[in-house]
């Protein structure tokens, strides 16, 4: 029996339940869609043309997917800001969202701060803390919701809201049927690389053994790049490992070059493309070019092909793929994957400054 069919694996590394709040991702995005859309967005909302989202973390890619999709379907600009500042774009004409699972991000605090002096219309998307606190007392409407778990196992309740909310404004087009589609075939995909699912059958447990003690790199294009840095984060988060990822074509124009050095590095590395047949053609063909300057320097790549014929079942599938991975080379690693004590303790010594 492969280690990674043993349920004593799981049970040792995994005494918190991660494995089942990844696992239940098609279930949390479906009962996150529902409340979003029985949520009521002031109507004032609509007359923006554009959304600043302020979030880190899993909330941060729950922007980057919403940017993703209004870049290629959507009405209105979507920035996604990280800091502690506020984007010199923000006017009258701006809704400026603050997204944090604890409502305690100081980032998020500091950057919403601003936009409270400003003429930008605003709401919150939290399970509460200081920024609820905030929203109750000035009177800004807020998106609450509960679960207990990670904040990166809550990309459901992260990014449904914001479909919603994209909907409400005018910004994406009806999203009912890409969600059903991605909810549908995440839930078929489970199926093929849930835990249930042995060694010999599952390719993302298989996936997984080949990245241990390797370096991994996630290479994605179009909505796929964020998915690759969703691949990324819960690979740092979940495996505890260095990744990195990139975007197609940009990384043609400069990561290509640095392929074979140092040596060791590159004999170490292992490059994943997430790929669809309906990429554009010339994309496509740089993955292939890629793959080729890749073997010439001696790096080991592969590819994982995603479904969906909405934009949103493509980076949901990837992602959905990129967490269970990461959750099975967490169990070959050895180690907790829950707790992110490094975090928690930058954290610590940041409040005492």
């Amino acid at each position: 029996m492969h280690v990674l069919d043993d349920r004593e694996t799981y049970t040792r590394h995994d005494p918190d339940g991660l494995g089942g709040r990844i696992g239940g991702l098609p279930e949390q995005c479906r009962e996150a869609w529902q409340q979003a859309k029985a949520f009521p967005f002031p109507a004032d909302f609509a007359q923006t043309d554009k959304v600043v989202i302020l979030g880190l973390g899993g909330s941060a890619i729950a922007g980057d997917i919403l940017r993703a999709l209004a870049v290629r379907e959507g009405k209105k600009a979507v920035v996604v800001h990280r800091g502690y500042d506020l984007p010199g774009i923000v006017d009258e004409r701006t809704l400026v969202v603050a997204s944090s699972y604890s409502g305690q991000t100081e980032e998020v605090l500091s950057s919403f701060g601003r936009a409270l002096t400003t003429a930008a219309k605003k709401m919150v998307m939290t399970t509460g803390g200081k920024l609820f606190d905030i929203a109750q007392e000035q009177s800004i409407a807020a998106y609450r919701f509960e679960y207990k778990g990670e904040p990166r196992s809550a990309l459901g309740h992260s990014l449904m809201p914001l479909l919603a909310l994209g909907e409400a404004i005018g910004l994406l087009p009806d999203q009912s049927g890409p969600v059903d589609e991605a909810l549908s075939l995440m839930t078929e995909l489970r199926g093929e690389i849930g835990g249930e699912v042995p060694f010999e059958k599952n390719a993302a447990k298989q996936l997984a053994a080949r990245l241990q003690g390797k370096l991994p790199v996630v290479y994605g294009a179009e909505v796929l790049t964020e998915a690759a840095h969703r691949w990324k984060t819960q690979l740092n988060e979940n495996s505890k490992v260095w990744a990195f990822y990139e975007e197609l074509s940009e990384l043609n124009h400069n990561a290509i070059e640095g392929y074979g050095l140092p040596s060791d590095i590159a004999a170490r590395a292992h490059v994943v493309f997430l790929y669809h047949p309906k990429l554009n053609p010339r994309i496509i063909l740089r993955y292939n070019g890629t793959h080729d300057a890749l073997a010439a320097s001696g790096v080991s790549d592969e590819q994982v092909t995603v479904q969906g014929e909405s934009d949103l079942a493509r980076v949901l599938t990837a992602s959905f793929y990129g967490d269970c991975a990461s959750y099975y080379l967490a169990m070959l690693n050895g180690i907790r994957p829950s707790p992110v004590t490094a975090i928690q303790h930058l954290k610590g010594w940041l409040s005492e400054k």
